[in-house]
């Protein structure tokens, strides 16, 4: 028995060792091959163009930004020219976009980012619940801390005619994605856990409609987009758009349908590379020349602290991913988007350095997260948040096999042992 128990405790403490190895490895790059060793830009370039040969890509657009200033444009479409102008459906990097409003909003003193969200709203309000919703502050939806568990992703509709009701949508989103519930509602204690939440940005949309008296589109039209200049981005879909959008496809090659929906801030941005290049340079740090800056340092700032950490790194500040520490407290900031038919875009920003990568597609479920996460690997050395994420598999893979081995080798070395001084 006590050589059993020896053998045991050998492949508990061996198999953590190996976990905690695997797991730290994960976190520092040590098991990624990015796609390119090449960090230059014009390189990059060239070896992105090389990898979108490899792989089924509808529409492509890129920009490699350096310094604050744009170095290399990327374009690739298998159907209509894609240009800087051409207009992409962004997915979920709209909440990136949409809480530079919210944030005007509140540099405007309409309102205030710790009252809760229920102070301001008359057209609709959290259903009850077990928990306190007067803890859900805008502060909170911003940062994915308000207890809210919808875990929405949207689907969108068919036709603009199917879209509901902003109100319809909040009680239940006939759009969920499959297998969700598709009600915004506090399901946990707020401020106890990080949980992405759809529904708590259509919530801010709301917000915005109510506390400015204007529709969310016209708010961020007048507000962020035309001080920027941002001529082509728009939340609502207009006729006018259909020369300039580009053509959606599914993973096989085959086009897709053009979906529309009801949840405008989290997930229907319309826009352009052009135009988000405008956008990027409004977090560059001391940047001259941004025409008029929607926002000020000290709210672009905030937008950028850590407002939850996840195994003791920050993950999320106001609307934006912190992707990894470039040091003195500052982040490589952003936000992905992606949904179904496959949209894949990117967007890094180092705030410091006024570097980083735009990337819009269609037609690939990841592409761009990991072309983008590569930048970031290699202009760091450092796996990004949604890195991390990709690697999982292969980090548990890793684990699941060395515990199974350790624990064979110690049992074969324990039999092999027994069996030669018996």
């Amino acid at each position: 028995m006590k050589r059993i128990l020896i053998n045991l405790a050998l492949i508990v403490t061996i198999s953590i060792v190996w976990i905690l190895a695997c797991f730290f490895g994960t976190v520092n790059g040590w098991w990624h091959t990015p796609f390119t060793k090449e960090t230059d830009p014009q390189s990059f370039v060239e070896a992105v163009e090389e990898e979108i040969q490899k792989e089924h890509v509808g529409n492509f657009a890129m920009s490699i930004i350096k310094n604050g200033e744009v170095k290399e444009e990327v374009f690739y479409s298998v159907g209509k020219q894609v240009d800087r102008n051409t207009i992409f459906q962004v997915a979920s990097l709209s909440k990136f976009v949409s809480a530079t409003g919210v944030m005007k909003l509140h540099e405007m003193e309409k309102i205030d980012l710790d009252t809760p969200v229920s102070k301001y709203l008359s057209r609709w309000q959290l259903p009850p619940s077990e928990f306190d919703n007067e803890q859900v502050t805008v502060r909170r939806l911003l940062s994915h801390t308000a207890g809210l568990t919808d875990g929405l992703g949207y689907s969108g509709f068919e036709t603009p005619d199917a879209v509901q009701t902003l109100e319809a949508s909040l009680t239940k989103a006939a759009d969920a994605d499959e297998g969700r519930s598709g009600e915004t509602k506090v399901g946990i204690e707020p401020n106890s856990s990080w949980v992405y939440s759809g529904g708590g940005f259509t919530l801010l949309q709301l917000l915005v409609e109510e506390t400015s008296g204007q529709s969310f589109d016209t708010f961020m039209k007048e507000n962020v987009f035309a001080p920027l200049q941002m001529t082509q981005s728009t939340y609502k879909w207009s006729d006018s758009l259909g020369d300039d959008l580009c053509e959606f496809y599914n993973a096989d090659g085959t086009k897709a349908p053009h979906f529309f929906y009801t949840s405008l801030a989290a997930t229907s941005l319309y826009t352009s590379l052009a135009d988000l290049e405008k956008l990027f340079m409004l977090f560059v740090k001391d940047k001259k020349g941004t025409s008029g800056r929607p926002l000020d340092q000290s709210s672009l700032s905030l937008m950028q602290e850590p407002h939850w950490e996840m195994m003791g790194e920050a993950i999320y500040g106001l609307g934006t991913f912190l992707y990894v520490d470039v040091g003195n407290d500052q982040y490589i900031i952003g936000h992905d988007g992606q949904s179904n038919p496959p949209i894949n875009t990117a967007l890094r920003i180092d705030p410091v350095s006024g570097d980083g990568i735009i990337i819009l597609e269609t037609g690939n479920p990841d592409l761009a997260t990991r072309l983008a996460s590569d930048w970031v690997f290699l202009k760091t050395g450092k796996v990004d948040t949604l890195l991390f994420t990709m690697l999982q598999g292969k980090m548990l893979n890793m684990m699941g096999i060395g515990v199974l081995s350790i624990t064979v080798l110690v049992i074969a070395i324990a039999w092999w042992r027994k069996r030669k001084f018996k």
